[in-house]
Protein backbone atom coordinates (compact mmCIF):
# COMPACT_ATOMS: atom_id res chain seq x y z
CA UNK A 1 0.00 0.00 0.00
CA UNK A 2 1.66 3.16 -1.11
CA UNK A 3 -0.01 6.36 -0.25
CA UNK A 4 1.38 9.03 -2.47
CA UNK A 5 1.08 9.89 -6.07
CA UNK A 6 2.87 12.71 -7.85
CA UNK A 7 0.21 15.20 -8.78
CA UNK A 8 0.26 17.07 -12.05
CA UNK A 9 -1.61 20.34 -12.54
CA UNK A 10 -4.71 19.84 -14.60
CA UNK A 11 -6.24 22.67 -16.60
CA UNK A 12 -9.61 21.16 -15.74
CA UNK A 13 -9.10 21.62 -12.03
CA UNK A 14 -11.58 24.05 -10.47
CA UNK A 15 -10.41 27.44 -9.28
CA UNK A 16 -8.98 27.06 -5.81
CA UNK A 17 -10.01 29.23 -2.87
CA UNK A 18 -7.34 31.42 -1.28
CA UNK A 19 -4.85 29.51 0.83
CA UNK A 20 -5.22 29.92 4.60
CA UNK A 21 -3.03 32.42 6.32
CA UNK A 22 -0.09 30.86 8.11
CA UNK A 23 0.29 31.40 11.86
CA UNK A 24 2.45 34.33 12.97
CA UNK A 25 6.11 33.64 12.34
CA UNK A 26 5.41 30.85 9.84
CA UNK A 27 5.78 32.06 6.24
CA UNK A 28 3.18 30.91 3.76
CA UNK A 29 5.04 28.79 1.30
CA UNK A 30 4.14 27.09 -1.96
CA UNK A 31 5.04 23.49 -2.57
CA UNK A 32 6.59 22.33 -5.80
CA UNK A 33 4.31 20.28 -8.01
CA UNK A 34 2.85 17.79 -5.58
CA UNK A 35 4.24 14.31 -5.47
CA UNK A 36 1.48 11.97 -6.19
CA UNK A 37 2.29 10.08 -3.04
CA UNK A 38 -0.56 9.76 -0.68
CA UNK A 39 -2.55 6.76 -1.35
CA UNK A 40 -0.72 3.55 -2.09
CA UNK A 41 0.86 1.93 0.83
CA UNK A 42 3.37 3.32 -1.43
CA UNK A 43 1.97 6.63 -3.07
CA UNK A 44 3.45 10.20 -3.31
CA UNK A 45 3.49 14.09 -3.55
CA UNK A 46 6.43 16.38 -3.99
CA UNK A 47 7.69 17.10 -0.54
CA UNK A 48 4.94 18.82 1.43
CA UNK A 49 5.76 22.49 1.71
CA UNK A 50 7.95 22.32 -1.39
CA UNK A 51 11.10 24.43 -1.60
CA UNK A 52 11.72 25.76 1.86
CA UNK A 53 13.93 28.49 3.27
CA UNK A 54 17.59 27.65 3.65
CA UNK A 55 17.65 24.87 1.05
CA UNK A 56 20.25 24.67 -1.70
CA UNK A 57 17.67 25.77 -4.27
CA UNK A 58 17.92 29.26 -2.76
CA UNK A 59 21.65 29.47 -3.36
CA UNK A 60 22.50 29.17 0.34
CA UNK A 61 24.07 26.24 2.14
CA UNK A 62 21.50 23.87 3.62
CA UNK A 63 20.56 24.48 7.19
CA UNK A 64 21.77 22.02 9.81
CA UNK A 65 19.37 19.12 10.21
CA UNK A 66 17.42 19.47 13.41
CA UNK A 67 16.74 16.95 16.08
CA UNK A 68 13.09 17.80 15.22
CA UNK A 69 12.47 19.31 18.62
CA UNK A 70 11.74 22.52 16.74
CA UNK A 71 9.58 21.09 13.94
CA UNK A 72 6.06 22.43 13.39
CA UNK A 73 4.54 19.06 14.30
CA UNK A 74 5.37 18.97 18.01
CA UNK A 75 8.46 16.77 17.92
CA UNK A 76 7.54 13.73 15.82
CA UNK A 77 10.77 11.96 16.77
CA UNK A 78 9.72 11.94 20.44
CA UNK A 79 6.28 10.39 20.01
CA UNK A 80 7.37 7.01 21.33
CA UNK A 81 6.26 3.45 20.66
CA UNK A 82 2.76 2.48 19.49
CA UNK A 83 1.74 -1.05 20.49
CA UNK A 84 -0.25 -2.81 17.72
CA UNK A 85 -1.40 -6.34 16.98
CA UNK A 86 1.42 -6.57 14.42
CA UNK A 87 4.12 -5.47 16.85
CA UNK A 88 5.63 -2.35 18.37
CA UNK A 89 5.65 0.54 15.90
CA UNK A 90 7.53 3.81 16.08
CA UNK A 91 8.66 6.64 13.81
CA UNK A 92 12.32 7.47 13.36
CA UNK A 93 13.11 10.75 11.55
CA UNK A 94 15.16 10.08 8.41
CA UNK A 95 18.91 10.57 8.37
CA UNK A 96 20.09 10.47 4.77
CA UNK A 97 23.55 9.11 5.53
CA UNK A 98 21.95 6.13 7.26
CA UNK A 99 18.68 5.65 5.37
CA UNK A 100 19.08 6.76 1.74
CA UNK A 101 20.08 3.39 0.28
CA UNK A 102 17.06 1.69 1.84
CA UNK A 103 14.67 4.41 0.65
CA UNK A 104 16.06 4.23 -2.89
CA UNK A 105 15.54 0.46 -2.98
CA UNK A 106 11.89 0.94 -1.98
CA UNK A 107 11.30 3.79 -4.43
CA UNK A 108 12.57 1.57 -7.26
CA UNK A 109 10.03 -1.14 -6.53
CA UNK A 110 7.50 -0.94 -9.41
CA UNK A 111 4.53 -1.13 -7.02
CA UNK A 112 5.83 1.85 -5.07
CA UNK A 113 7.08 3.86 -8.04
CA UNK A 114 3.65 3.69 -9.70
CA UNK A 115 2.49 6.28 -7.19
CA UNK A 116 5.60 7.90 -5.72
CA UNK A 117 7.30 8.41 -9.09
CA UNK A 118 10.79 8.50 -7.58
CA UNK A 119 12.10 5.50 -9.47
CA UNK A 120 15.64 6.14 -10.71
CA UNK A 121 18.98 7.25 -9.32
CA UNK A 122 19.52 7.97 -5.65
CA UNK A 123 19.66 11.71 -6.35
CA UNK A 124 15.89 11.79 -6.98
CA UNK A 125 15.01 10.37 -3.59
CA UNK A 126 17.75 12.35 -1.87
CA UNK A 127 16.42 15.63 -3.27
CA UNK A 128 12.85 14.74 -2.31
CA UNK A 129 13.82 14.00 1.29
CA UNK A 130 16.45 16.72 1.70
CA UNK A 131 13.95 19.40 0.68
CA UNK A 132 11.99 18.49 3.80
CA UNK A 133 15.00 18.09 6.08
CA UNK A 134 16.35 21.49 5.05
CA UNK A 135 12.97 23.16 5.50
CA UNK A 136 11.30 24.81 8.46
CA UNK A 137 9.84 21.67 10.03
CA UNK A 138 6.40 21.72 8.43
CA UNK A 139 7.08 18.29 6.90
CA UNK A 140 8.95 15.50 8.70
CA UNK A 141 10.12 12.41 6.74
CA UNK A 142 10.40 9.28 8.88
CA UNK A 143 11.11 5.59 8.70
CA UNK A 144 8.47 3.42 10.29
CA UNK A 145 9.99 0.65 12.43
CA UNK A 146 8.04 -2.44 13.40
CA UNK A 147 9.67 -4.36 16.27
CA UNK A 148 12.83 -2.39 15.52
CA UNK A 149 12.99 -3.19 11.79
CA UNK A 150 12.52 -0.43 9.18
CA UNK A 151 9.57 -1.42 6.97
CA UNK A 152 7.81 1.77 5.89
CA UNK A 153 8.35 5.41 4.98
CA UNK A 154 6.12 8.21 6.27
CA UNK A 155 5.79 11.93 5.73
CA UNK A 156 3.89 13.87 8.38
CA UNK A 157 3.12 17.41 7.33
CA UNK A 158 1.10 20.48 8.21
CA UNK A 159 -1.70 20.17 5.69
CA UNK A 160 -3.02 23.60 6.69
CA UNK A 161 0.30 25.16 5.53
CA UNK A 162 0.48 23.08 2.35
CA UNK A 163 -0.88 23.89 -1.13
CA UNK A 164 -3.37 21.07 -0.47
CA UNK A 165 -5.20 23.58 1.76
CA UNK A 166 -6.30 25.46 -1.36
CA UNK A 167 -8.35 22.45 -2.41
CA UNK A 168 -10.34 21.58 0.71
CA UNK A 169 -11.70 23.47 3.75
CA UNK A 170 -8.56 23.20 5.85
CA UNK A 171 -8.58 23.83 9.57
CA UNK A 172 -5.67 25.09 11.70
CA UNK A 173 -3.13 22.37 12.48
CA UNK A 174 -4.64 19.75 10.14
CA UNK A 175 -1.95 17.07 9.96
CA UNK A 176 -1.37 15.19 6.72
CA UNK A 177 0.03 11.69 6.12
CA UNK A 178 1.86 10.13 3.18
CA UNK A 179 3.25 6.62 3.46
CA UNK A 180 4.54 3.54 1.76
CA UNK A 181 5.13 0.00 2.92
CA UNK A 182 8.59 -1.04 1.70
CA UNK A 183 9.06 -4.83 1.74
CA UNK A 184 6.62 -6.65 -0.55
CA UNK A 185 6.03 -9.35 2.07
CA UNK A 186 4.63 -6.73 4.45
CA UNK A 187 1.89 -5.66 2.02
CA UNK A 188 -1.61 -7.06 1.74
CA UNK A 189 -1.70 -8.34 5.31
CA UNK A 190 -3.65 -5.51 6.96
CA UNK A 191 -0.50 -3.98 8.42
CA UNK A 192 -0.98 -0.64 6.66
CA UNK A 193 -4.43 -0.02 8.09
CA UNK A 194 -3.30 -0.99 11.58
CA UNK A 195 -0.31 1.35 11.51
CA UNK A 196 -2.29 4.23 10.01
CA UNK A 197 -4.88 3.91 12.77
CA UNK A 198 -2.25 3.78 15.49
CA UNK A 199 -0.46 6.80 14.10
CA UNK A 200 -3.65 8.85 13.64
CA UNK A 201 -4.45 8.32 17.31
CA UNK A 202 -0.90 9.23 18.31
CA UNK A 203 -0.98 12.41 16.18
CA UNK A 204 -4.07 13.63 18.02
CA UNK A 205 -2.63 12.66 21.40
CA UNK A 206 0.66 14.48 20.82
CA UNK A 207 -0.72 17.43 18.85
CA UNK A 208 -3.36 18.94 21.11
CA UNK A 209 -3.87 21.84 18.67
CA UNK A 210 -4.85 19.44 15.88
CA UNK A 211 -8.42 18.24 15.47
CA UNK A 212 -7.98 16.15 12.32
CA UNK A 213 -5.60 13.92 10.40
CA UNK A 214 -6.01 13.98 6.62
CA UNK A 215 -4.72 12.05 3.63
CA UNK A 216 -5.27 12.28 -0.13
CA UNK A 217 -4.53 8.99 -1.86
CA UNK A 218 -5.11 8.65 -5.57
CA UNK A 219 -8.66 7.38 -6.12
CA UNK A 220 -7.20 4.57 -8.25
CA UNK A 221 -5.12 3.36 -5.32
CA UNK A 222 -7.80 1.13 -3.86
CA UNK A 223 -5.51 -0.74 -1.41
CA UNK A 224 -4.56 2.60 0.13
CA UNK A 225 -8.12 3.91 0.29
CA UNK A 226 -9.26 0.67 1.93
CA UNK A 227 -6.43 0.85 4.45
CA UNK A 228 -7.44 4.36 5.50
CA UNK A 229 -11.06 3.25 5.84
CA UNK A 230 -10.00 0.30 8.03
CA UNK A 231 -8.00 2.76 10.14
CA UNK A 232 -11.14 4.75 10.93
CA UNK A 233 -10.84 7.52 8.33
CA UNK A 234 -13.94 8.57 6.44
CA UNK A 235 -14.08 9.13 2.71
CA UNK A 236 -14.88 12.84 2.79
CA UNK A 237 -14.82 13.89 -0.87
CA UNK A 238 -12.84 13.77 -4.09
CA UNK A 239 -10.31 16.45 -5.02
CA UNK A 240 -9.04 17.39 -8.47
CA UNK A 241 -5.46 18.19 -7.54
CA UNK A 242 -2.88 19.38 -10.05
CA UNK A 243 -1.17 16.00 -9.93
CA UNK A 244 -3.98 13.52 -9.39
CA UNK A 245 -7.63 12.81 -8.72
CA UNK A 246 -7.53 12.24 -4.97
CA UNK A 247 -9.79 10.87 -2.27
CA UNK A 248 -9.81 13.16 0.76
CA UNK A 249 -9.69 10.90 3.81
CA UNK A 250 -10.34 12.45 7.23
CA UNK A 251 -9.83 11.16 10.78
CA UNK A 252 -11.34 13.42 13.44
CA UNK A 253 -10.75 13.73 17.13
CA UNK A 254 -13.54 11.89 18.93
Amino acid sequence: MNDQHHPRWSPAAPAAPPAPTAPPGVPAQPRSTPHPHAGHLGTAHPPPGGPQPGGPQHGRPPVAHRSRRDDLLDGVGRWGVMHTRHGDFRLQPVRLARDLALLVSWMNDPVVSAFWELCGPAELTEHHVRTQLDGDGRSVPCLGLLDGTPMSYWELYRADLDPLARHYPARPHDTGLHLLIGPAERRGRGIGGTLIGALAQRVLRERQSARRVVAEPDVRNLPSVRAFLRAGFRYDSELLLPEKHAALMVYERG
